[in-house]
């Protein structure tokens, strides 16, 4: 199967799993940019909250913009542990910048991009397509829920926190998955891209 191009744009390949110094660079990149629109979509939860005082998993409808970065990254550079490194990396940008929840972000982004990173894992780092993506997407959301639940809703009955998750990983197909997927092919198409697999 190596070097058979697979369906959506994806490909089978063999990873390369030597992390080059771009690589480094434009993945820190990706995360330091999705750090300051975290910054700036902490307002828009923060305004919009209340909104959902009565249904406090409504929340949750717009938190796969939180998730973006532990798809991107990866479907860029394919390379193991990109979306760990692009969602801890955003977080910690978004917590220096300041926001209301403080250092609990960074805790946050660990369990997002650990559970994205563990769908690449699971796809051997070889299955870059879009099925992926949103896995990828829908597991981090998991890590997402797995943090929060249990810090901030854990007296809301099993039925909202169910309903919790179930919007969570909505969000995060619809936005991390698709929106990343989106993202990068218009990246690409773009030509900023080259000298990535992503290219190919």
């Amino acid at each position: 199967m190596t070097g058979r191009a697979a369906p959506y744009g994806g490909s089978f390949a063999a990873p390369d799993t030597r992390w080059r110094t771009r690589d480094i660079v434009v993945t820190a990149v990706i995360a330091v940019a999705f750090g300051v629109v975290f910054w700036a979509w902490d307002y828009v939860w923060g305004y919009t909250a209340p909104l959902f005082s009565s249904f406090a998993p409504g929340e949750y409808i717009g938190s796969g913009v939180w998730l973006m970065p532990a798809v991107v990254a990866p479907l860029i550079v394919r390379k193991p542990g990109a979306a760990l490194f692009a969602e801890l990396v955003a977080a910690i940008v978004s917590a220096l910048l300041g926001n209301q929840w403080a250092l609990d972000v960074v805790l946050s982004g660990l369990l997002q991009g650990a559970g994205a990173e563990l769908v690449f894992l699971a796809a051997r780092y070889r299955r870059w397509t879009l099925p992926t993506a949103l896995a990828a997407a829908a597991g981090s959301a998991i890590g997402e829920v797995v943090h929060d639940i249990p810090i901030y809703y854990p007296t809301i009955g099993a039925v909202l926190q169910g309903s919790i998750v179930v919007i969570a990983v909505v969000s995060a197909v619809g936005i991390a998955g698709l929106g990343s997927w989106w993202l990068v092919r218009a990246l690409r198409r773009a030509g900023v891209l080259e000298g990535f697999p992503s290219n190919a």
